[in-house]
């Protein structure tokens, strides 16, 4: 059975630390996450980009301690164009995020 929206928000925002990280990732305001976290449930597209976010999470906490996840989303990569993380997942780039993901994996740094 799938999980429930509102369970995987609260999942990505207890691992981040903060709905403002999650709002940051999503491109929303946190007044919107602590409204999906009450009594709202985001958009299509907002569910998307929370799914995205959780995976995308999933994978860096699978390499890295809970804090260097977090300073790899908020820092430039050079794999992105030294672009960061955060802000591409913002605006729903998962496949690139992902894509560095795998190159830190392999060892393979721009």
């Amino acid at each position: 059975m799938p999980v429930a929206v509102r369970e995987k928000l609260r999942a990505v925002t207890k691992d981040l630390g903060s709905q403002a990280r999650v709002a940051r990732l999503l491109g929303v305001s946190p007044s919107r996450v602590s409204r999906w976290l009450r009594t709202e449930e985001p958009d299509a597209e907002n569910r998307r980009k929370l799914e995205g976010v959780e995976f995308v999470l999933t994978r860096l906490l699978d390499l890295y301690q809970r804090e260097a996840a977090i300073d790899w989303l908020l820092g430039l990569n050079g794999f992105l164009g030294y672009r960061r993380p955060i802000d591409l997942l913002a605006s729903g780039r998962i496949a690139e995020v992902l894509g560095a993901i795998q190159a830190d994996e392999a060892g393979s740094y721009s």
